[in-house]
């Protein structure tokens, strides 16, 4: 009797070990759920006033695209390339005007690219979004701008306090254009304390929505964001088209994983949210 009981003993500890070992070569071998499985990083350089939009985008991506995991670094363009310049590591740039990614293209000509700075995988550079730079005002808007023009004569005439982005942010690039347009001087104005800076778009932003000044040029979607009113929007003429260039870089650790992005970006479903926030994307 006792050896009956040892070798049924015997017999169920076998199948124990059985069924562990099998449990853990499923493991193993890659043939659990995606939740198991090893995510690769994407590094996202953007500019600031995609903030909002991409976070939102980032979610319904992770959906479809579970085994890649997206990390932001957010700010002004200008910034985000001496980022990429001193080493960074960065595996997609979105930039908010061609300036800032030309001047990491080697493909581009020596005015473009006076540096020679040769960042960018051109093949993968495409031209993503169309925005507007905007004229907002705080709540109440108690100086009655209601224009461009209404801006630049209370500008000539001392009488208003406008924020707008550094020289080297490019949204602070499109507002020298339109004070060029109209004959403003920025030196002067600056001078008489009649300007205020950001160094990227979300902190002028913030000047306007906290009533800080009387005005604020900065884009579009950034006002949708932030609920401002918006009183008027620049034409080409007056600054340009304001195209956001996006591109992936050579020296992507995750090329393919990064292209993935890039492309989901250009789905209908991402231009649909892109348009909801003020965004027009480029066919």
């Amino acid at each position: 009797m006792k050896r009956i009981i040892a070798l049924l003993m015997a017999v169920l500890l076998s199948v124990s070990v059985l069924t562990a070992c099998s449990q853990t070569e499923k493991k193993d071998g890659g043939k659990t759920d995606s939740k198991t499985a090893e995510k690769t990083e994407v590094i996202v350089f953007a500019a600031a006033s995609m903030t909002e939009t991409l976070n939102t985008l980032a979610e319904s991506f992770k959906d479809e695209h579970p085994e890649i995991t997206l990390t932001f670094n957010f700010d002004s363009s200008g910034a985000l390339k001496t980022q990429i310049t001193e080493g960074a590591d960065c595996d997609l740039f979105i930039s908010a005007a061609q300036k800032q990614m030309n001047e990491l293209d080697a493909a581009q000509d020596q005015e473009k690219d006076p540096d020679g700075l040769d960042y960018i995988d051109s093949d993968t550079r495409i031209n993503l979004l169309e925005n507007k730079v905007a004229l907002c005002v705080p709540e109440g808007n108690p100086k009655g701008i209601n224009s461009y023009d209404d801006m630049a004569k209370a500008l000539k005439d001392s009488e208003i306090l406008m924020a707008m982005g550094n020289s080297d942010v490019p949204v602070g690039q499109y507002t020298q254009k339109i004070f060029a347009y109209y004959g403003l001087d920025e030196e002067a104005l600056a001078a008489a304390g009649k300007l205020t800076y950001g160094s990227n778009v979300k902190e002028v932003t913030t000047q306007v929505a906290e009533a800080a000044v009387d005005c604020g040029v900065i884009y579009q979607t950034d006002a949708y964001s932030a609920k401002l009113t918006i009183v008027d929007t620049a034409t080409e003429e007056m600054c340009g088209q304001v195209i956001y260039p996006a591109a992936v870089l050579k020296n992507s650790k995750n090329k393919e994983a990064a292209k993935a992005f890039l492309e989901y970006l250009r789905s209908d479903k991402a231009n649909d949210v892109f348009s909801e926030v003020g965004f027009t994307p480029v066919k």
